[in-house]
């Protein structure tokens, strides 16, 4: 029993595994022909493999395959059908690409793609030939490409201290991890280098310059090292994800998690590579972290973390931003919180004096904090010679601009001005607690380096100016001397120290502020309604926190781009921004400016993506790209006006879908009702008819049959009335037609239309004798008086009292219908006016329209009509309407 519950699967588990195998069934598969560099035959083996799978019947063509004219592998191209390239013109140069378009019209079974880390041309779709391979495979397209060991993002770094050539193209490890099958083409380093000998690699002249340079020995055996090493280790995770999924014993790797800290600095790039190649040795989880703290970056340091974080993500590592001011510490918190149980940091690099004392600090403190934490510090790339050159300068305090530093300045001098005109009634020790004031004041509105200019030129004015003797730097007093130091140390300390808190607190001020304005918005959704009143509360926001105009399209009944909001947005839209727009809303992915799909544009578009299904898309105009911090915040907002739309259009597919269900069961009623109303009439009729034509019979017979005949047709016109009358109300085609009219003539009508019905009956009418003339629709009222005396006649004994009685009161016509039936039981009061509603305990037959007519007509003169029991037994229905009068006198009341 122990070992079955231990092995027994866990349901979210399976149910999360059967979703993703669903979701790589609908995807093409992708093949990489995977190499240690050029020339191992990479794409003759892909030709070869592909001949082999078109012999078997599978559709397979060229995308795009690069010959280098050898005539091996171009001997294997001609027996594939090959689509033409696209030519791209840039710089006055053609440029031949794939055609991507074309791949996914044609719709093959498999397509051949070499070189999966080629940088498309400029006005390609995207950026990256990979890119390009993604969109086949999500079409459901199966591809064959080749890839060198050197354009693996996280090798990069590593090929280029072994070559010493730097690898500009690259694809990220996530696509080669995700990639369904990858076959190593192997060769040794003397066949290698015997091909390139021969020319069958390159010409002999650049054969030559190869062997001598990227080509050397030592080079190609690290190379093939290298990537025997991750298709090796590439076979032993996908063994142990086959023995977890199966849920099969084995020697398992404890659970490992590793964290990267990365800050703003070029290192932290080899510092991911070099971890993402740890994490994928090891099997291990892996994570990133930035600790924002109140260093201001300038430009340039924005740029490379938005170029590390990127990378991060390229490498498939989930990364994360918190803001503290303890570097160590937030690691440490970090790092306990996720059950981190290795840290990768760079090894801080010595810049300048305040560095030297920071750097052991910081290195020992992370090991100290860490616990039990492994902690790994990868070295610098720098050389040593680049670390000395720099150890004696001074700290860089780039973020301030000129500006920032002179007009400090100018209020030092200035103070220090006031205060010698002055020095007579003060005192130099008094001067000192001004100047000092004044830089904890600057400290307030300006950065370190300024601050640091405060003190030090207040300090020099101080001696110069005001400590004995005067005009001199010489301090005479060993008393002056400590104080000088001590005003010194203490303005700079405070100076910094505020300015620091000051950064901080702006940097949590504006997490602040935004996780205000999320909540703003998702309380202002949750109490929305409409897609109409979404999209001007999303627009708004965005507005006011980011100053974009957004433009917001979403999709239509047919789960297309709604192309009359494109046409409608008052925008003048190319056909290529519609393009996009409908290529973004299809994948799920942003494209546009500042981005690596289709740059071209002059707006970057954005999906709303819901949790089941696509939304529509959001275009904004801006002129920079976000940062990061202000990405996290656009992504955080996109999600919530996305889950607002997908719970509006669940909303009014639910209402659709309740009111075709509705629809469904009243069909169902009125079918049935229908057919037995139908068929009774009918039946008498027939029966009737075929009685008189068969033979002859007496007249007292035939007056009898006649007068079936006559009740049958009147019961038949009467249901047809309803359904019509039903009909009416249900299309809003009900049009008044008020009139000035007596009551008297309105019971008389009635009550002559209903008289056989009534004679089983004592009918009592009471009308006021001062009753004025009421402007109402007489043809309704009718139809209202008829429908409830006859509801009376049905459900009230024979030889009971049935009483109309009619007043006005306050300017409303009131009418009560009273019988001495059963009345209505209690939980069935409030619903004898719904359509086909019918009593539990009433006689057979009836459509139960009738009521539901009553109350639609009363409501089309503005009025309301209630259903009640009487106290000593029966029903009552109470009619009042709102009418005009054309004479009143005493008015009467209604029986209690």
């Amino acid at each position: 029993m122990n070992d079955y519950a231990e092995n027994r699967p866990d349901p979210d588990e399976l149910l999360a595994t059967l979703q993703n195998e669903e979701e790589k069934s609908k995807r093409g598969k992708l093949k990489i022909f995977f190499g240690m560099c050029a020339g191992v035959g990479k794409t003759y083996s892909m030709l070869q493999t592909a001949q082999s799978e078109k012999n078997k019947g599978s559709d397979v063509i060229v995308g795009f395959v690069e010959t280098h004219n050898r005539k091996e592998t171009s001997l294997l191209v001609e027996g594939f059908e090959v689509l033409p390239r696209k030519v791209h013109h840039y710089k006055s140069t053609q440029v031949e690409e794939m055609d991507l378009d074309a791949i996914l019209s044609r719709k093959p079974k498999i397509v051949l793609v070499d070189e999966l880390a080629h940088t498309n041309a400029p006005g390609s779709r995207h950026t990256k030939r990979y890119q390009d391979i993604q969109e086949i495979l999500e079409l459901g397209i199966d591809v064959y490409t080749t890839l060198n060991v050197q354009h693996l993002e996280s090798r990069s770094d590593t090929v280029a201290q072994i070559t010493g050539i730097i690898i500009r193209e690259t694809v990220p490890d996530e696509v080669f991890e995700n990639a369904e099958e990858v076959e190593l083409i192997d060769l040794t380093s003397e066949e290698l280098l015997q091909r390139l000998s021969e020319g069958k690699v390159y010409t002999p002249e650049r054969s030559m310059e190869a062997i001598e340079n990227f080509f050397r020995k030592g080079n190609i055996n690290a190379l093939r090292e290298m990537s025997l090493r991750i298709v090796a280790d590439r076979v032993d995770k996908q063994l142990h994800d086959y023995l977890q999924r199966k849920r099969i014993r084995g020697p398992w790797k404890s659970g490992l998690h590793l964290l990267v800290a990365i800050d703003y600095r070029l290192q932290s790039m080899r510092v991911l590579r070099w971890a993402k190649n740890l994490s994928y040795s090891m099997g291990a989880g892996i994570q990133a972290i930035y600790v924002e703290t109140a260093h201001n970056l300038s430009d340039a340091e924005h740029q490379q973390l938005d170029k590390n974080i990127k990378l991060a993500k390229q490498l498939g590592i989930k990364f994360r931003i918190i803001t503290h001011d303890d570097v160590v510490k937030a690691i440490v918190d970090f790092a306990q919180k996720e059950n981190v149980t290795h840290i990768i940091v760079g090894k801080p690099r010595i810049r300048n004096i305040l560095s030297m004392f920071r750097l052991g600090n910081f290195v020992n403190r992370l090991i100290r904090y860490s616990g039990n934490i492994d902690v790994y510090i990868l070295g610098s790339d720098r050389q040593a010679k680049d670390r000395f050159r720099k150890l004696g300068s001074l700290p860089a305090f780039t973020t301030s601009s000129i500006w920032q530093y002179l007009l400090p300045a100018f209020y030092v001098v200035l103070t220090s001005g006031i205060c010698f005109l002055l020095k007579e009634f003060t005192g130099y020790q008094v001067v000192s607690l001004i100047l000092l004031f004044l830089v904890s004041i600057l400290a307030v509105f300006y950065g370190t380096g300024p601050i640091l200019l405060a003190a030090t030129l207040s300090a020099l004015i101080w001696d110069f100016f005001f400590i004995p003797p005067s005009f001199t730097l010489h301090v005479g007093e060993p008393v002056d001397v400590l104080m000088l130091i001590m005003f010194f140390t203490v303005a700079f300390l405070n100076g910094v120290l505020t300015s620091r808190v000051r950064r901080q607190e702006q940097k949590i001020r504006i997490r602040e502020e935004r996780t205000q304005a999320l909540y703003e918005i998702t309380r202002e959704l949750s109490m929305t309604t409409g897609i109409d009143e979404v999209i001007q509360v999303a627009v708004r926001y965005i507005q006011k926190y980011f100053k974009l105009d957004g433009i917001i399209f979403l999709k239509n009944s047919s789960n297309h781009l709604d192309n009359n909001m494109l046409n409608s947005s008052g925008i003048s839209w190319s056909e290529n921004d519609i393009s996009i727009a409908n290529w973004v809303f299809r994948h799920s992915a942003k494209a546009g400016k500042f981005t690596d799909t289709l740059p071209s544009s002059d707006y970057t578009i954005y999906p709303l993506t819901g949790i089941n299904e696509n939304i529509g898309v959001i275009a904004v105009k801006h002129e920079k790209s976000f940062t990061q911090g202000e990405d996290q915040f656009w992504e955080a907002l996109l999600s919530q006006v996305s889950g607002k739309f997908e719970r509006e259009f669940l909303r009014i597919t639910a209402k659709r879908t309740y009111l075709l269900d509705e629809s469904d069961k009243l069909y169902k009623t009125l079918f049935n009702s229908i057919s037995h109303e139908l068929r009774i009439p009918v039946a008498t009729i027939m029966g009737a008819s075929d009685t008189l034509l068969a033979q002859s019979y007496p007249d007292e017979v035939k007056i009898k049959l006649y007068s079936e005949i006559n009740t049958a047709s009147v019961r038949l016109n009467r249901l047809i009335e309803n359904l019509l009358n039903m009909s009416r109300l249900e299309s809003g085609r009900i049009t008044l037609r008020p009139d000035w009219c007596d009551v008297h003539d309105l019971v008389n009508k009635v009550t002559d239309n209903l008289s056989s019905e009534l004679a089983p009956f004592k009918l009592s009418v009471v009308i006021p004798p001062d009753m004025p003339l009421v402007y109402i629709d007489f043809g309704l009222m009718e139809q209202v008086l008829h429908n409830l005396v006859i509801n009376a006649t049905q459900n009230a004994p024979v030889a009971t009292n049935i009483r109309l009685k009619f007043f006005y009161d306050n300017g409303f016509l009131t009418i009560q219908v009273m019988d001495r039936g059963k009345g209505f039981p209690a939980d069935e009061i409030e619903s004898v006016f719904n359509k086909f509603y019918r009593g539990k305990e009433s006689i057979t037959g009836g459509t139960g329209l009738g009521l539901s007519i009553v109350k639609g007509f009363v409501e089309a003169h503005q009025g309301t009509v209630k259903a009640a029991n009487r106290n000593n037994g029966g029903a009552l229905f109470t009619i009042r309407i709102p009418v005009k009068t054309s004479d009143i006198n005493n008015l009467s009341k209604p029986d209690e």
